[in-house]
């Protein structure tokens, strides 16, 4: 980092100069700042990473005769896995068996259509067909296979690229603010110096001394621990956060989830409470139907795959018979086509039996099954009928899927897309999942915390609207995506604000609308747990995903829930709020007394016959200061800080320096005067005056740039408060013992520290003044 980097210069300088005193208290400062970061982190990361475990990524490999979990990690060769839609390949392997596999090979051929599978022949590891062949990596995205392991690790095909949810993302906005203050502040520091050594060379001063006293300047000035303070601080952010069942996988999210302006997130298991239960089986006209039941189990039991919760519900409603029923084949679910169709034999006959989307099987059929089972034109006033039964339904909260299903030839041995046409329609499969509680009450918090949840769901507008009723939040807008097909990007943008439900939208229709809210300027979340999510969660600024979840989602999510819940969101969001706050207090604090009394400083070695404050004392003024700001990570945070999104605003940090930076400076100059002219100070007079001054007041000011209301208003943490009154005691005791005269000190007279009180409050006052002036014109800030 830009700043560890000149600290790195500074120390060589000053042991090469020969200031052994100085040198080592720059090594000493590294040290502390290596030595906390290093402890805070890594202690951090070991408590994170026992909860991150539980989260991990698994593969389904075959030990001691039976299929289990294991961490992707302990794969080897000749390992036999199971490998089904969702998961992430964990090993390049040869396929021994395919069911309506297909897998997502994107980042290794570029292609984004699904690569379908089948079983390996002899030759397919030498040659160029990989249709028998699974690469780590990719993502299954249909059906299942078992293969046996032939490479791991880096030795794969997808090596690299396999690795690549594991790197470093790009640098968030928050990161590169941290770097844009960083090289800020070298290149304040860098002119400073160099203008300050060449006015004292040129003055005739020593340059032995001048040298020592730039880079002594250069110490002052720089933030040394803000990479240990900005590390602590989001490892802190991260462990209290893993105490709330939210478990952080990249540390600068912290950050961008303060940020959030904006969440995504789907209605299942966030607005209903998830437990999906198949209620009814009915007919188009809304009769009871053993038969569309009958026609939903077989599907659903003989569909390969991970199974749905819908499927789930269907097949533990009740038992069904399922002898003489024989799979042969089928056409997988896809998220394009929102169906999945099974090729079934019983009594000698053949039948396509489709399950999916009920208004697109209402489209795709031509007849429907009365109640006695026989087949009848499906005419255009039954079509309105049917249509009247689903949109009852819808309007009661429930879901629904349609069944349908054709005879086809006994000779039929394959099934195909083109198959699923000239349907005979059955009716519907109904499905409750109830409204969650307490969700109505945790999209209102979140609103009041500036957070706009908009809902993104594949399901139909009148069941999302019912549960939207039932939790008590209003729909300001509604875009479905067949609307959404025909806008152009200008015409979306304007759609977003008024727009807080998405219906029937599919994977790259929420890709979209995420895309386009970071357009206008939000700072988007999206919370996601299915493999058609992986996209988004990837775009989003925060990528959200749950325990539980795809394999897909959860590699490419920068947060895991452990509760599939929107409070914990909420929760999560207010600790990134504080997290990004507790990190700008140092940096203000920097910007204020810091560079104020560096900059006093340097303009009293302009003009002194002496040196204001000897090199040595510059960098124990700098120890003492940063010692005192190690507990800013664990201070507290005022309510009123985190009722809206948290930017890091190097705008506004460079405004305070110009303004806090003079108010620091004017009373460093009044105590230039007073050690002067009152106190007829000599040379070690004057900088231990000066030494005690600057250390009292750039101390105890962290008490008013900590918040924004009055600092007696605001109640600092215990830590905060002992490390700072600590730092001034040694700093006001320092001169008076023994120990002082190493640095140069002597005892200053009584009357210096009644001065020194009276010059405190006062800089305190106007600190306070200048604060209240400084934020009610930065308001927005």
């Amino acid at each position: 980092m830009v700043i560890e980097s000149f600290q790195n210069a500074r120390s060589v300088v000053s042991m090469l100069t020969g200031d052994e005193i100085g040198g080592s208290i720059i090594v000493l400062i590294l040290s502390l700042s290596i030595g906390l970061d290093t402890v805070q982190e890594g202690h951090a990361v070991r408590t994170a990473e026992i909860l991150r475990r539980s989260v991990a990524l698994k593969a389904e490999v075959k030990r001691d005769g039976v299929f289990r979990q294991v961490d992707v990690e302990s794969v080897v060769p000749g390992d036999l896995l199971r490998v089904r839609a969702g998961d992430i390949v964990p090993a390049d392997a040869l396929i021994l068996e395919s069911t309506a596999c297909t897998t997502g090979e994107a980042a290794l051929t570029g292609e984004p259509y699904p690569v379908p599978k089948r079983p390996a022949t002899g030759a397919a590891a030498d040659s160029d067909d990989t249709s028998g062949a699974l690469f780590r990596g990719s993502v299954a995205q249909t059906g299942e296979a078992i293969a046996i392991t032939v490479k791991t690790g880096r030795a794969t095909v997808f090596g690299a690229a396999a690795s690549a949810l594991a790197q470093a993302q790009a640098p968030s906005p928050f990161e590169r603010d941290l770097r844009e203050f960083g090289l800020v502040i070298a290149r304040l520091t860098l002119a400073l110096v160099v203008v300050v050594l060449a006015i004292r060379v040129v003055f005739g001063r020593p340059v032995l001394d001048s040298l020592l006293f730039a880079v002594a300047l250069a110490v002052g000035l720089t933030p040394e621990l803000l990479p240990m303070i900005t590390t602590v601080t989001l490892s802190r952010g991260a462990l209290r956060m893993a105490g709330r069942k939210v478990i952080v996988k990249r540390l600068a999210s912290i950050h961008d989830l303060g940020a959030m302006s904006v969440l995504c997130t789907d209605k299942t298991g966030t607005l209903t409470e998830a437990t999906i239960k198949l209620v009814r089986a009915i007919d188009g006209r809304g009769a009871e139907s053993q038969r569309v039941y009958a026609y939903a189990f077989v599907n659903s039991r003989f569909e390969s795959g991970m199974k749905s919760p819908l499927d789930e519900a269907i097949l533990a409603a009740h038992p069904f018979d399922m002898t003489g029923w024989r799979k042969v084949d089928e056409v997988p679910f896809d998220f394009e086509r929102r169906r999945v169709s099974v090729l079934v034999e019983h009594d000698a006959q053949r039948r396509l039996i489709v399950k999916g989307a009920p208004e697109d099987l209402l489209r795709l059929s031509g007849r429907y099954e009365d109640a006695q089972g026989e087949e009848r034109p499906l005419d255009a006033e039954t079509r309105r009928s049917f249509e009247a039964t689903l949109d009852a339904l819808g309007a009661q909260g429930f879901r629904a899927l349609g069944i349908a299903s054709r005879m086809v030839d006994a000779s039929h041995e394959t099934a195909a897309i083109s198959d699923e046409s000239d349907l005979v329609f059955s009716g519907f499969a109904v499905f409750l999942d109830p409204p969650k509680a307490s969700a109505g009450a945790t999209i209102q918090a979140m609103a009041a915390a500036g957070i706009a949840v908009k809902v993104l769901t594949g399901d139909n507008e009148l069941v999302t609207r019912h549960v939207f009723t039932e939790i008590g939040v209003a729909v300001t807008g509604v875009l479905t995506g067949e609307a959404l097909e025909h806008l152009t990007e200008e015409a979306l943008i304007g759609q977003l604000p008024r727009v807080n439900l998405f219906c029937r939208v599919n994977p790259q229709q929420k890709l979209r609308i995420l895309l386009a809210l970071k357009r206008i300027g939000n700072v988007v979340g999206f919370l996601g747990d299915g493999i058609n999510d992986a996209p988004a969660l990837h775009a989003a600024d925060v990528g959200i995903s749950v325990d539980g979840a795809a394999d897909v989602a959860r590699a490419a999510a920068d947060l895991i829930l452990l509760e599939h819940d929107l409070s914990v969101v909420r929760e999560a969001v207010v600790h990134g709020r504080s997290t990004v706050q507790n990190v700008s207090k140092y940096v203000l604090m920097g910007a204020s007394s810091n560079f104020g009394n560096m900059f006093s400083m340097a303009g009293a070695a302009l003009i002194l016959p002496f040196l204001p404050m000897l090199p040595i004392q510059i960098l124990l003024n700098n120890l003492i200061y940063n010692v005192s700001e190690i507990a800013i990570p664990f201070d507290r945070v005022d309510p009123e800080a985190v009722f809206g999104p948290v930017k890091w605003d190097v705008k506004l940090i460079e405004r305070f320096m110009l303004v806090f930076g003079p108010v620091s400076s004017i009373f460093d100059f009044l105590t230039f005067y007073a050690m002067l002219s009152l106190f007829g100070a000599g040379e070690t007079l004057f900088q231990t005056g000066w030494f005690i001054e600057s250390m009292t007041t750039q101390i105890l000011v962290v008490f008013c740039i900590r918040t924004r209301r009055w600092c007696f208003q605001s109640r600092p943490c215990g830590f905060l408060v002992a490390m700072t009154l600590a730092a001034v005691a040694v700093a006001i005791v320092l001169p008076l013992v023994p120990l002082g005269q190493w640095f140069g000190f002597v005892v200053p007279p009584p009357l210096f520290f009644v001065y020194l009180a009276g010059a405190t409050f006062a800089y305190l006052a106007l600190v306070e003044i200048a604060k209240g002036v400084f934020y009610r014109f930065n308001a927005g800030h």
